[in-house]
């Protein structure tokens, strides 16, 4: 039974079949020759062809589309007039690139691929200079296979190499995504070489996209082949399947650049998965790891939103930096990431992403990413739109799921900016309806020149008690000076529990006198103190839930879809009545008021997934990990685990992908109790 989600799967499952079909039935391996008369392979093949010295541009469809009858060439022309229409072949998108299900499913008598003439009537050809005429490029796509990877059947490249790659080039295409289905268990270094030099052998610039997975490490052998390849299984459209992907493709970032990029899959921005503010990570991470930026959204139907996040041109131009540089993991403790990417103009380019479910401070410092010295440095907020001076600090409060995107350079025109002011707010955001809480604000200078007359608010929902306990200005705030401000805030009686905004706001002056505001959005939750004696945690509320696929299941497995599509937990043949069912990456918070001691469970793989699925679980109380299991794989039974978690106000059950992505991650948390 094939993962409802991922064709990953589809296409592990196509290509391992094939090859233990061939083995058990003792014949060998078709080989992949070139047909008589083409030209022998170059003994040392290099891809020094000027192709894709930036990270690739465009739009695929397979993200919004899947094979469904809308993928044609109406949506294709109209995706071609949209990228003029809004901007984004300004801003640097160029390949309108069609994904599987284009072709019928058989070739024609003489061996040819025939474009499905219901989806494009006018062939491909017509299609790709519709495409050119908008000074636009084509993309088309094919399986390093006997079959591509959809269920019907299509047509692959395997032993159609060079007869395919002349295809494409009379129609004039400009990209090729080569997958890696129905491979009948050939050498991939050999099926993926084997096209290369057809495509070069056409004469034609085709750029070209390797899609075998990451199964064979092309990092370290495609460079000379393709001038992409995929690092990871397929995207798909949540938060686990991005956080999965990043994790996988970060520590790639010595392989990658120009003409040999990483590429951790299409964009899922706009596709309605996710969140703005997860969206603009989403796209801030790619950017800064150098990533292939091809849009996986109908721009037919995208939001004003969508638009904004796949248009912003100070993030694309971090993506597009010709030195080519992947960026690097500075720091990541606590799921409080530093990312940094050198630029061709020496400045860098530092994501601040915050992986958590709640707001966190994340800090890094301009020798920490690579500056040189220097008196002070220009901060520019990619997202903001805003220039600032600092004297070396780099810091913000990060929304959850959230990444402050900013260029810092040693800029000896640093004084003509506004000092950068760091908001943030220290204390519990968690409190109890009728009972007050006690915060602190902060409004901290992090400039080299003083910010002067500084004032700051908080303000939260209608009917909410909000005091402010301390001063909320200062005349003047010298550099790396705080103005601290306590607040005493009190939800009314009978407010339900559940998350509430609050907005943290300064104005100041710069020297020149130029009038600066700057705005923190934070979130508060009311709620209810957790119960005497001994609970399970699968009857409890939860703070924030965040589930690969699928919401977090109450006593049963996890479907993967909708609520309430799971099956009765089960670990090692034994079933399980209460308890909690995820799919990595997940992570579920409880308020425990400080009052609780100790979490058990049984963990494991459901075994609904047969033999698949790896996950290792974790319990945190605050700030500090309890317990962990380690890796654990379906074939082991359940296993206890308890972590003691006195004093902590939040406990948060964790589950991780073992480190080989997300497929088939379903994991329980059976038995799961909370004793306080």
């Amino acid at each position: 039974m094939r993962h409802p989600h991922s064709r990953t799967t589809r296409r592990r499952v196509a290509g391992v079949l094939a090859a233990g079909l061939l083995c058990t039935a003792g014949l060998a391996a078709p080989a992949v020759a070139a047909p008589a008369g083409a030209p022998a392979a170059p003994t040392a093949p290099a891809l020094a062809d000027g192709l894709a010295l930036a990270p690739p541009m465009g739009f695929n469809n397979w993200n919004s589309t899947h094979c469904r009858a809308e993928f044609n060439e109406s949506m294709v022309k109209g995706i071609a007039d949209l990228f003029v229409a809004k901007g984004l072949k300004d801003a640097g998108y160029q390949y309108v690139n069609l994904d599987d299900c284009w072709a019928l499913p058989d070739r024609d008598a003489n061996g040819k691929l025939v474009p499905d003439p219901a989806r494009f009537p006018g062939g491909i050809k017509a299609v790709a200079d519709y495409v050119h005429a908008k000074g636009l490029k084509l993309g088309i796509y094919t399986s390093a296979g006997t079959k591509t990877c959809n269920s019907a059947g299509f047509p692959g490249g395997l032993g159609h190499e060079y007869s395919d790659a002349r295809q494409f080039a009379d129609w004039g295409v400009d990209y090729l995504k080569y997958d890696n289905c129905n491979n009948q268990g050939v050498d991939a270094r050999q099926r993926y070489r084997t096209m290369r030099d057809a495509l070069k052998a056409t004469g034609r610039p085709i750029v070209y996209s390797i899609c075998e997975w990451g199964e064979n490490k092309p990092w370290e052998w495609a460079s000379d082949v393709g001038h992409l390849w995929r690092t990871t299984g397929d995207i798909s459209d949540n938060w686990g399947s991005m956080l999965s992907i990043l994790k996988q493709n970060l520590p790639l970032a010595p392989y990658g650049g120009p003409g040999h990029w990483n590429d951790p899959d299409m964009l899922e921005v706009g596709n309605g998965g996710m969140t703005d503010t997860e969206y603009r990570s989403h796209f801030s991470l790619w950017s800064v790891m150098a990533a292939p930026l091809l849009i996986g959204t109908d721009l037919r139907k995208a939001s004003q939103a969508t638009f904004d996040i796949l248009g912003n041109k100070e993030v694309i131009a971090v993506d597009q930096d010709p030195l080519g540089k992947q960026g690097a993991v500075v720091s990541s403790t606590g799921g409080r990431w530093v990312v940094a990417k050198e630029m061709k103009d020496g400045s860098r380019a530092v994501a601040l992403f915050n992986e958590s479910g709640t707001a966190q401070r994340i800090a890094t410092s301009a020798s920490a990413v690579g500056l040189p010295d220097a008196d002070a440095y220009t901060l520019r907020d990619l997202w903001q739109h805003r220039t600032y001076n600092t004297a070396g600090t780099i810091a913000a409060t990060v929304p959850a799921h959230g990444t402050v995107l900013l260029r810092v350079a040693a800029d000896p025109d640093w004084a003509a900016h506004p000092p950068a002011v760091e908001l943030g707010l220290d204390g519990s955001p968690l409190l109890e309806a009728a009972t007050p809480a006690t915060l602190t604000s902060t409004v901290t200078d992090l400039g080299r020149t003083p910010a002067r007359r500084v004032s700051v608010s908080l303000t939260g929902p209608a009917g909410w008690t909000v005091r402010a306990t301390s001063a909320t200005s200062a005349a003047t705030l010298p550099s790396g000076r705080a103005l601290r401000t306590g607040w005493r805030v009190t939800a009314p009686a009978g407010t339900p529990t559940g998350s509430y905004d609050l907005t943290l706001r300064t104005s100041y002056r710069a020297p020149s006198g130029t009038p600066v505001t700057s705005t923190l959005p934070l979130t508060a939750s009311v709620v209810v103190a957790p119960p005497s004696g001994t609970s399970y945690l699968g009857d409890l509320p939860w703070l924030s839930a965040t589930s690969g696929w699928g919401p977090v299941e109450r006593d049963a497995s996890n479907g993967e879809s909708d609520a309430g599509d799971g099956h009765p937990l089960t670990i090692g043949g034994k079933v399980y009545a209460k308890g909690l069912g995820v799919h990595a990456l997940s992570d579920l918070s409880f308020y425990t008021g400080k009052a609780c001691e100790k979490v058990t469970a049984e963990v494991g793989v459901d075994d609904e997934k047969g033999t698949r699925g790896t996950v290792a679980f974790e319990i945190w109380a605050d700030g500090t990990r309890a317990a962990a299991t380690g890796v654990l794989t379906n074939a082991m039974p359940a296993q206890p685990v308890t972590a003691d978690v006195t004093g902590a106000e939040v406990v948060r059950l964790v589950v991780t992908d073992g480190g080989d992505g997300v497929d088939s991650d379903h994991a329980d948390w059976a038995d799961a109790r909370l004793s306080c």
